[in-house]
């Protein structure tokens, strides 16, 4: 199969593409540094020639209130070039629980970016994943100083970055699922504890104190972020990522 990688560059997107590839498909990673810029449409029409698939990864530059604008405008021209092209699957990566933090105006736009998608014309699915383990470092930088980390006491469930290409690779070369599969790593930590982990593994003398209005996942409560019961575990756990 051809599959076109929009975002094809980044964390996940540069998995994807060598897992893709190293099956026996043609996978083509694209973004801006190749050519294609998802606001204007410019390449977009070239990187969906002969493409059966589609994989949107493509985030948006902020969690702000920009963000449900810059998803209207992505998934809008996609989704016409798409269908133009003929491409018979699109594939987006979203986040588990999103739709139960509406306080966060970005997780509002990863709602919308999958509405967008199903009331779209092209056959679609959308992965769902819980918080990388990757992205902890900057979540403990928002709010830090020389002497503590401040993080509130919010469930997480995360997972590798690997593994979530994985997921999203085989989602991508299988049919269309016409809805959502769910993805999650294998443990569930409160993000304070977690921070805890990361600074001790690392021989980081600095405090976490667990502050319930500290960083983005201050809007999440209760088990919002937790993978549900149809949710896909993958094996890898936050101690073995820490330990390559």
């Amino acid at each position: 199969m051809k599959i076109a990688v929009i975002g094809g560059t980044g964390l996940i997107g540069s998995q994807v593409v060598k897992i893709l590839n190293a099956s026996g498909h043609e996978a083509v990673p694209h973004s801006p540094s190749t050519g294609l810029d998802l606001i204007s449409g410019k390449g977009l029409s070239e990187a969906l020639t002969g493409a059966d698939v589609v994989v949107n990864l493509t985030n948006s530059p902020t969690f702000d209130e920009a963000s449900p604008a810059f998803f209207q405008t992505t998934m809008d021209n996609l989704l016409a070039a798409a269908d133009d092209a003929g491409v018979g699957h699109a594939v987006i990566l979203s986040i588990v629980g999103a739709e139960l933090v509406p306080d966060l105006v970005y997780y509002r736009a990863k709602v919308l970016q999958e509405d967008i998608l199903k009331a779209g014309p092209v056959p679609y699915s959308i992965v769902r994943a819980t918080q990388f383990f990757e992205f902890m470092d900057a979540t403990m930088s928002w709010t830090s100083d020389e002497n503590t980390v401040r993080l509130p006491a919010t469930l997480i469930q995360p997972m590798a970055s690997a593994d979530v290409a994985q997921a999203v690779a085989d989602v991508a070369v299988g049919a269309a699922l016409q809805g959502t599969r769910n993805i999650a790593g294998p443990e569930v930590f409160s993000l304070d504890e977690l921070g805890r982990i990361t600074l001790a593994a690392r021989g980081d003398q600095r405090t976490v104190v667990t502050d319930d209005t500290a960083g983005l996942f201050a809007a999440a409560s209760g088990d919002a972020l937790i993978a549900k019961d149809d949710a896909v575990i993958f094996k890898t756990t936050y101690r073995e990522f820490l330990a390559r």
